[in-house]
């Protein structure tokens, strides 16, 4: 009974340890498992018209399927590869698909071999998750030197995208295509038409809901990097020396 009882305890003991030093690892290397497991998530979107463009047409609406869980992927909001053009209005979508501004409808158009095929994620998405991507790769060269700001700041750059994203669903409701976001007649008329129509009217990249999309989900991702990252740097090094401390306390290596 007692050698049982001792066994028994050894062993926990070695479980302990193992999942400690499991710990320690990822205290020190959480940053670079956050980049490659989020670097995947973001990569597998891009994947989708690549296995489109293979004809894996299986593999490639898996991937459609699974990331319409939260996007849209409303065509005319989206990225294309391997067509004449990188993203395409909505009466060009419309004139390949169906005539329809049903949103359920529209999103279901993948793309063909003449236009080529749509990124898993909306332009918005797509600008918002990479700049995060993109931020955490850049924070291994300043982790240690950079101050994480108040939440009062998180907030602020969430405005734009808020503002963006709040305006333009207002304006679907009106239907997609003849809401006050589609033509933006009150920014051409803010502006005095000082810019080409293209700008002002539909979503193409160039115009101006384009811009707002790059603009306000890059303002946000980095803020999110910058808000987060220290203080989850600063909770996982103390982790690591507490780890650390029992250890050594206990009279074993790491």
């Amino acid at each position: 009974m007692v050698t049982y009882a001792s066994e028994t305890g050894n062993r926990e003991k070695s479980w302990a340890a193992k999942s400690n030093r499991m710990v320690h690892w990822l205290s020190r290397h959480w940053l670079l498992t956050f980049n490659l497991l989020f670097g995947l998530i973001i990569g597998l979107p891009w994947l989708a018209p690549i296995f489109m463009k293979l004809g894996w047409d299986s593999f490639g609406r898996a991937l459609y399927s699974l990331y319409s869980l939260e996007c849209h992927q409303l065509p005319e909001r989206s990225y294309f590869l391997f067509g004449s053009k990188m993203t395409y209005s909505l009466n060009e979508v419309q004139a390949a698909w169906q005539p329809t501004n049903n949103p359920l409808i529209l999103r279901q158009f993948l793309g063909n071999q003449e236009m080529g095929w749509k990124v898993a994620w909306c332009e918005r998405t797509t600008w918002w998750y990479g700049s995060i991507w993109l931020g955490a790769l850049i924070f291994r060269y300043i982790r240690g030197r950079l101050s994480a700001p108040r939440i009062s700041a998180l907030i602020i750059a969430a405005m734009p995208m808020a503002l963006d994203g709040g305006t333009h669903l207002i304006s679907d409701l009106f239907g997609i295509g003849s809401g006050f976001r589609d033509n933006n007649a009150w920014l051409a008329t803010l502006t005095h038409h000082t810019f080409t129509s293209s700008f002002y009217v539909g979503d193409t990249f160039g115009s101006f809901n384009s811009w707002m999309r790059i603009m306000s989900g890059v303002i946000l991702g980095i803020a999110i990097v910058w808000f987060a990252f220290p203080r989850v740097e600063s909770y996982m090094n103390d982790m690591a020396r507490r780890i650390e401390y029992k250890f050594q306390k206990a009279g074993l290596s790491l």
